[in-house]
Parts: C-alpha cells; structure tokens; sequence
C-alpha cells in the first residue's frame, strides 16, 4: 500500500522566533539543532527553513538549511548544519549559538524536492543526506520502509550523517575511502550497481549534494533506465 497526499506543499509563513532546544554534533563538521517554534508547522519532507542571523549594527545574513525531522504535529523541527570554514552562518551557529538561544527563522520553503509520498530512491552525497533523512524518517513513522529507501555516499565512516539511525534494510551506504570494518562494499565512488536493487519498480528519484555528485549521480539514475522527469535534483552549493 502507498500513502499519497492531496494539494501542494506548504507555503513559508512570516518570519517568527525559534527557540533552541537541543543541539547534536552528527560529524566532525555538522550539528543538528532542534527547533521549536511558536506554533505547530506543516511541511513536507524535502522542505528547508532560512535562518536569519542580525548583527547588532544592523548587519543581516541568512542561509537555507533542509529540514532533517519527519513532519509531525509538534512544533518542533531539525535542522542538520554543515560547519563551513569562512561561514557567516555556519560558523556562527557552530560557535556562538546555545540551547536556549533564539533564532529568527522562515518557512516551510520549496516544492521542487519536496517528497509526495510516491515510492521514491534518496541518493545523497554526504551533507545532501539530510532533506532525504527527513523523507526516510517519514515513511519509518508511518510503518512503510519500503516507501522510501536511500543509497548514502561518504567518504568515511565519522563523515556519516545520523549513524546511529540511517543504517537499515531501506538504506545502503557506499563509503568512497574507507570502510568499518566488517562492510562488505570495497571503498570506491558510487556506480550504477550500487542503484540497481534499490531502484526495483517506478520509483522517482532525489537526489541531492554537491554540483559534481548530483551531476555524476544524475547520469548513474539515467542508465538504470530512470526516466528524465522522474529525477529530482538538489545541488548544495558554498553559502556560509
């Protein structure tokens, strides 16, 4: 059985006030913050929230960050964030920012990526795991693992986002340049092979990371004989 959903994504709403209320280092280079906002929020998996930093001059920044939490009735969301050096954003969230500290933030924003609960493949290149996190959080909740499935690629075991819950029969995790021990995938880029069991029956396709692994992971879901229209593609680029 599928699950389906009537009527388009959610809208962003104004900007209001989130409070902090817990923060997870994931990697070396990433943290999760829990959110909670004034009131509950709708969203669709494949969704993000801007965070709006003010300095006290006056001085404005905001980034786009995907949502990592299956929606819920609650108020609260994740947000994971990649640490980046020379990030306005980032580096001020990794450094300066506590639980109980407050942030402005907007949204449910985006409808291109955002997940209708068709049977649908993640492929994600390290950070570009977690709007597909939410999505697999998502069809776990509602009991249909098979719904959704991810294929991960990371370069090292401590680059793995949400180690101690990705890992399962709906996942598959291909490491670059080193494995745990016990994997029995050699390290190595990601190919087609790596797809191939995932990708059994029509399935759409997210994919998100990089600009050179969604470009070299878009033309490995093509020669699995996915469909053009059927790939949907989430590039992150450098935004502090």
């Amino acid at each position: 059985m599928t699950t389906s959903v009537s009527g388009g994504p959610p809208h962003p709403g104004p900007w209001q006030t989130a409070t902090v209320t817990c923060i997870r280092q994931e990697t070396p280079t990433a943290k999760t913050f829990t959110l909670t906002l004034p009131q509950p929020c709708s969203f669709w998996p494949g969704q993000h929230f801007v965070v709006r930093l003010t300095a006290p001059d006056g001085y404005r920044a905001q980034r786009s960050y995907s949502i990592a939490s299956a929606p819920s009735n609650s108020a609260e969301l994740d947000l994971t964030v990649e640490i980046l050096q020379g990030g306005e954003v980032s580096g001020f969230l990794n450094e300066a920012v506590e639980v109980g500290d407050t942030l402005d933030v907007r949204g449910p924003i985006g409808g291109h990526f955002a997940w209708n609960l068709q049977p649908a493949l993640g492929v994600g290149g390290g950070s570009g795991v977690v709007p597909l996190m939410s999505m697999l959080r998502h069809a776990r909740k509602l009991d249909q693992p098979d719904l959704f499935r991810v294929v991960v690629s990371v370069r090292r075991p401590e680059d793995l986002y949400y180690s101690a819950e990705i890992q399962g029969p709906d996942t598959s995790i291909v490491f670059t340049r080193a494995v745990p021990d016990g994997h029995v995938r050699p390290p190595g880029r990601l190919m087609t092979r790596d797809l191939a069991t995932a990708l059994d029956g029509d399935r759409d396709v997210y994919v998100c990371g990089s600009t050179a692994f969604c470009d070299a992971a878009t033309r490995l879901v093509a020669a699995a004989g996915v469909p053009t229209e059927r790939i949907r593609v989430e590039r992150f680029g450098f935004s502090g």
